[in-house]
């Protein structure tokens, strides 16, 4: 049996909540990014690496994209954007460089927002994407642009438990 380490780094916790979920699927050790040392890494056959996308990029990446893993580096990324319409190959290839992206396996899962639980960075990063939404003419808006403007200063959640599944199938087919 293969040993496994999920790690992940999350600010507001649908990150969190995915890596406990993928953990219990797969019966694996659980750690929060700051709890890893980089040799550590090295201790297990399979690595997944969870992180929330911010400002173009994939939270605390660097650990994974630094240091070399024994076996397997699964990613996941949690954000806002549909994946089934979003192009994420720019944000993985500059959050993990060319060669660590081309040996891993990433997925990309939904999660949610809570504009009263943003910072001051957050909020203000969010204020900006809405207004570049708005001043986009309305018929070159994304699906994310309207979804954008629509809920932009509410709670919503995309997150779904059932699309952790080709993530653990994947890791389970190793």
């Amino acid at each position: 049996m293969k040993k496994i380490a999920i790690i992940y780094k999350s600010h507001y916790g649908a990150t969190k909540q995915y890596a406990e979920w993928i953990a219990e699927a797969l019966d694996a050790s659980l750690f929060e990014m700051s709890q890893v040392k980089p040799p550590q890494l090295m201790d297990y056959d399979v690595v997944v690496y969870g992180g929330g996308l911010y400002a173009g990029g994939i939270n605390g990446a660097k650990l994974v994209a630094k240091n070399p893993c024994k076996q397997a580096l699964v990613v996941f990324t949690v954000g806002l954007a549909d994946p089934e319409a979003t192009d994420f190959s720019d944000i993985v290839t500059k959050s993990l460089s060319q060669k660590v992206a081309s040996q891993s396996k990433v997925f990309h899962l939904r999660g949610g927002i809570d504009y009263s639980k943003l910072g001051v960075f957050h909020k203000t990063a969010m204020a900006m994407v809405k207004k570049k939404a708005e001043n986009t003419p309305v018929a070159e808006r994304t699906k994310d642009d309207v979804m954008m403007i629509e809920t932009y200063g509410k709670k919503i959640c995309f997150m779904d438990k059932d699309s952790i599944t080709p993530l653990v199938e994947y890791i389970r087919s190793l």
